[in-house]
């Protein structure tokens, strides 16, 4: 008689499971098209030199202010919103002067004064408006925003450990998807984010491992393997925290994505979680390491 489905009672039918696995891939074709595009205009810009990179954070984190600022209900054509983008590009601009701890510093101050002027605001039917959220996008954004235009700076590993950081998140997200939805099974972090399973985390670590040791390789030989393997786990642990971070901040505010910027991945904020929670680790290791040192060495 067959196989009956779980709390069904009855058969799943070829054409049922075919429908499912079929769901299940649906996003596929719009995710690899916005990937073609986007990916190559990161990595032009990560080769061609700091000037480029630091335009193209700088856009980036432009955009990533406006999904915010949006997503707590306001605008940032006016206070407080507008506090938000010009917190965090100053701050970026400092960080392009020679003054990445002052921009550090604005970030902070610009977080307390958002928060402040916010908290001003009056009610909207009978619901305070959330001043404090608001104001964690400075730092959420800002601090992402200085790591990735510090870590390109480095005239001498800057390239390689900018392109390392990117490759091993890229590799964890991919990795993740492709096992995830291949394999299924017992979830990550139901309350936070229903999609997401320890089998996917798995494939996601050890992508990036697999990766990050040949970006390695490739980029800087001549390190010991171990090395390059540790960095690309902790970056790789730190893209896949940052993903359930951005579903959780999504379910406080109740949506599915950021916005519907990109095809297949909704919002900039959707697409760059990883990014955001990976890049000050590797800003601080580099730092640490010092100037012309890969952050494998």
């Amino acid at each position: 008689m067959g196989l009956a489905a779980a709390g069904g009672g009855g058969q799943r039918s070829p054409a049922s499971s075919g429908e499912t696995s079929s769901r299940r891939w649906s996003d596929l074709r719009k995710r690899v098209l916005s990937a073609l595009v986007l990916g190559p205009a990161a990595l032009a810009c990560i080769w061609l030199g700091a000037a480029p990179w630091t335009a193209l954070v700088a856009a980036a984190a432009a955009v990533l202010a406006w999904e915010w600022v949006h997503l707590c209900g306001l605008s940032t054509r006016a206070p407080p919103g507008i506090a938000v983008p010009v917190a965090v590009l100053a701050a970026g601009a400092l960080a392009v002067a020679g003054s990445p701890l002052g921009g550090l510093a604005l970030l902070f101050v610009g977080f307390g004064l958002t928060w402040l002027r916010a908290a001003r605001l009056p009610r909207r039917n009978g619901v305070a408006l959330p001043a404090g959220t608001l104001a964690a996008g400075v730092l959420y954004i800002g601090i992402a925003g200085l790591a990735l235009i510090v870590l390109r700076a480095d005239n001498d590993a800057g390239r390689a450990n900018v392109l390392f950081l990117f490759l091993v998140v890229w590799a964890s997200d991919i990795g993740a998807y492709a096992v995830g939805r291949a394999l299924g099974g017992p979830k990550l972090a139901p309350a936070v984010s229903p999609n997401k399973t320890w089998s996917g985390a798995a494939g996601g670590l050890v992508a990036a491992v697999l990766v990050g040791t040949g970006a390695a390789a490739a980029l800087a030989p001549g390190g010991e393997v171990w090395r390059s393997m540790a960095v690309a786990a902790l970056l790789g642990v730190m893209a896949q925290a940052g993903d359930l971070l951005e579903s959780w901040i999504k379910r406080r505010f109740d949506v599915k994505d950021t916005s519907r910027l990109i095809p297949g991945h909704g919002g900039l904020l959707d697409r760059l979680d990883g990014v955001l929670a990976a890049a000050p680790v590797a800003a601080l290791m580099a730092a640490a390491l010092g100037q012309g040192t890969p952050l494998w060495r």
